[in-house]
């Protein structure tokens, strides 16, 4: 029995190159065993990884069978109270969030934007069916998503064309647009007219910092400070 001179594995007598770093083998005393069958394999293959495709189908049978299962307890456990609509809107939001992207990745951003806003919606509908909340749901929830939904879709149609700063201003816009709509529909749903106080005080922070990131982009010399000192 003969050894690897560079790794030091042991070698069989059949082999004509090392098994661990394909050394070639050299033993003018020991011939090579043409005729035994070799230990080691002839071939080497690796485990075919499953595809982003086949990962979602299977996380996809997951989710409805998940789903399906809480439907069918809910049937038995309590059937008062449609306590699987949580779990299943819960789901559906998760599968349309994470799972659709993967089988369709070319997917426009705007509509990605719109079918996770419904997605939304539809989770706030099953909540409000089993606490009989039609109200709530049409005055405050259901305007508060199509509102919050519009201004994202309007900030990823606005970043991809325009530079690192300037998308920076934008998203501090969309948080404070968005804070002044979340208050505006819940001043009007709770008391009828419109009376903003939280929302002010972080539009009037977000205004601070984009008129400085305004600045910053417009004066070339700030500009280029900027990008070097936050890698931008």
């Amino acid at each position: 029995m003969s050894y690897c001179v560079h790794c030091g594995v042991e070698l069989d007598d059949t082999a004509a190159v090392c098994p661990l770093c394909a050394t070639p083998v050299h033993d003018p005393k020991t011939p090579r065993d043409t005729v035994s069958p070799t230990p080691y394999p002839t071939r080497s293959s690796t485990v075919e990884l499953p595809g982003k495709g086949e990962l979602g189908l299977l996380v996809t049978v997951i989710l409805c069978a998940v789903a399906a299962v809480c439907g069918v307890l809910n049937v038995f456990l309590k059937p008062g109270r449609l306590w699987s609509l949580y779990v299943i809107g819960a789901l559906l939001t998760v599968w349309f969030w994470l799972i659709l992207p993967i089988f369709l990745p070319k997917l426009h951003r705007a509509v990605k934007v719109l079918l996770d806003g419904a997605a939304v919606a539809l989770y706030l509908f099953l909540i409000s069916v089993d606490l009989s909340g039609r109200t709530w749901y049409v005055g405050l929830a259901l305007p508060i998503v199509l509102a919050e939904t519009a201004i994202v879709l309007a900030v990823a149609l606005w970043l991809p064309r325009h530079s690192i700063l300037t998308s920076i201003t934008v998203l501090i816009g969309g948080v404070a647009a968005s804070c002044l709509c979340i208050e505006l529909f819940v001043d009007r749903f709770l008391t009828g007219r419109w009376q903003p106080l939280w929302s002010l005080v972080v539009t009037a922070a977000c205004a601070a910092i984009m008129a400085v990131l305004i600045v910053v982009r417009r004066v070339p010399g700030l500009r280029a400070w900027a990008r070097r000192q936050f890698h931008l």
